[in-house]
This record gives structure tokens, C-alpha cells and sequence, in this order.
């Protein structure tokens, strides 16, 4: 008869450390989208500008990150 032994550890997740944080939107009523950057401010004066423009109010904004888990200790 085999026994199995189990083991518990606690993990996180973090942020990757080689990488950046992008930030982007896209109009949610027409195909714009705002430059890619690492600053979120940079992309929101886009939108208001677009919004200036356009009187598109509605945006999707996304930040992109890479994460890895790691071991809490």
C-alpha cells in the first residue's frame, strides 16, 4: 500500500520585476483606441481629448501586467 504525503505552502502572485505596467483604452462607441503607455494619465487625457472630439464618453481601459506566483515566506 502507497501513502501520499501532502505538503501545503502558501503563495502569492506579484508582479513580474523585468517588465512594465501598459496601460490603453478603446472607444467603445467607434474603432479608436489611445496609444499604449506606462503612464495612465497619458491615456486618460487621450480619451478626453477623443471625448472633445468626438463626444464619445464610453471607453474600455486595460492595464497589462505580467505576474508570476511565487512562494510567501
Amino acid at each position: 500500500m502507497t501513502r501520499s504525503v501532502l505538503r501545503y505552502v502558501r503563495h502569492r502572485i506579484a508582479e513580474h520585476p523585468d517588465t512594465d505596467v501598459t496601460f490603453e483604452a478603446e472607444c467603445l462607441h467607434c474603432k479608436w483606441s489611445a496609444q499604449p503607455s506606462p503612464d495612465s494619465a497619458a491615456v486618460d487625457v487621450e480619451c478626453m481629448s477623443h471625448t472633445g472630439r468626438s463626444n464619445h464618453k464610453g471607453f474600455r481601459r486595460l492595464r497589462t501586467s505580467f505576474a508570476m506566483v511565487v512562494r510567501a515566506e
